[in-house]
């Protein structure tokens, strides 16, 4: 048996891809859903975005806790499941919190070990992978198809049944987390090379300051997309069951891509994908803001998806891989995941809650089409390939 076929055998694709279904199913019910949850529950467009913001928030410093307590111990699975389980308790506290305050504290501590378990997950993939990282996409669509299948049918379901089904389904599919985590093997993580440089000198090079800054202004940019679309698009005129089929096309974009990404790696390499997204995703945060009521140009702006986020993601994740070698690549993802999911969604949320309510749909969306050409600007000037 071949040196690839041995390594290929020794992959547990399908636990891997496993949890990322069940992770991404989550994320499927809770992005459309919870902002619309929360307008049910009586809340103003200011305080879904400040709820919304601190479950986002949490990405800021949780992942950079569990991140260096991964690179320092060798049990980096045992680090997932605990925070998966801890996620689980945690959110069992929505049944129970009433006024924002309650359920500030709940949204808090349950992002806090939600957002631990998903960088350290992906540095186990990824070294999993070893040399063929680019295979990656292959194992991470499976979350793609988790986000679709959820998105959809619990869109559908609640059109019928109301939206007071929503907390149920995130809580059985939170188990589904922790019992995925439970079937990867510790050895699964690996042992980490100890040839690294020093953290320090890595955060002090141009290219990587560059990655990490247009990071941020990508999922700033996407901030009012996840808190306000499935209002934004109700408000004109759509059924539920059609914001849930328009989040899962955009999803499916994703997986089509993420289906075809080794080829476009291949073809186009890392910086001019990454440069891509960034310019489709002026063209996709317009569309939304002004033709909203062109069911044709709503349906291309979802079908960028796959630019904005897939490419994205994949380009992204891996320039991050390539940065942050040996014992710093728990840190490298924590920091992506920290300043761009954490920090950038964050203040995007926040200040689209804001903006939503004095300036209006229109303006937030276009405000978040000229945050993706300043990320543009910052990787043609200094992010190579």
């Amino acid at each position: 048996m071949s040196a690839e076929a041995t390594r290929g055998a020794a992959v547990p694709y399908w636990r891997l891809s496993g949890f990322y279904f069940f992770y991404f199913a989550t994320v499927g019910a809770l992005l459309p859903y919870w902002g619309v949850y929360l307008k049910r529950l009586g809340f103003d467009s200011a305080a879904i975005g400040e709820l919304l913001a601190i479950l986002v928030g949490t990405r800021i410093v949780a992942p950079n806790v569990w991140g260096w307590i991964a690179d320092h111990r060798s049990h980096r699975m045992a680090i997932v499941r605990l925070a998966t389980l801890l996620s689980c308790v945690a959110f069992a506290g929505v049944f129970f919190a009433h006024g924002f305050l309650p359920l500030a504290l709940v949204m808090l501590s349950f992002g806090f070990f939600w957002s631990a378990a998903l960088p350290q997950f992906e540095a186990t993939t990824l070294n999993h992978l070893g040399d063929s990282v680019n295979a990656y996409t292959r194992v991470r669509l499976w979350g793609s198809i988790g986000f679709i299948a959820t998105v959809w049918a619990l869109g559908a379901l609640m059109e019928r049944s109301g939206i007071g089904l929503l907390p149920p389904v995130v809580f059985v599919l939170m188990i589904g987390i922790w019992l995925m985590s439970a079937l990867v093997p510790e050895q699964a993580a690996g042992h980490l090379p100890l040839a690294h440089s020093p953290l320090r000198s890595v955060l002090s090079r141009a290219p990587v300051i560059a990655l990490l800054a247009a990071c941020f202004l990508m999922q700033a940019a996407h901030g009012a997309y996840y808190a306000f679309y499935s209002i934004y698009v109700e408000a004109h005129g759509y059924a539920s069951a059609t914001v849930g089929a328009l989040w899962a096309l955009g999803v499916i974009a994703e997986v089509a891509v993420f289906l075809v990404m080794h080829r476009l790696l291949h073809r186009f390499g890392l910086r001019r994908l990454l440069l891509a997204s960034f310019l489709l995703g002026v063209v996709r945060w317009l569309l939304i803001a002004w033709y909203v009521d062109v069911l044709p140009l709503l349906l291309i702006a979802q079908v960028l998806h796959a630019a904005t986020f897939g490419v994205y993601h994949a380009t992204a994740i891996q320039l991050i891989h390539r940065y942050f070698t040996g014992r710093n690549q728990g840190r490298g993802q924590a920091l992506y995941s920290s300043l761009s999911f954490g920090a950038g969604g964050a203040l995007g949320t926040l200040l689209g809650g804001y903006s939503w309510g004095s300036l209006g749909s229109t303006l937030t969306y276009t405000g978040s089409a000229l945050v993706c050409a300043l990320g543009f600007v910052i990787v043609w000037r200094w992010v190579g390939d």
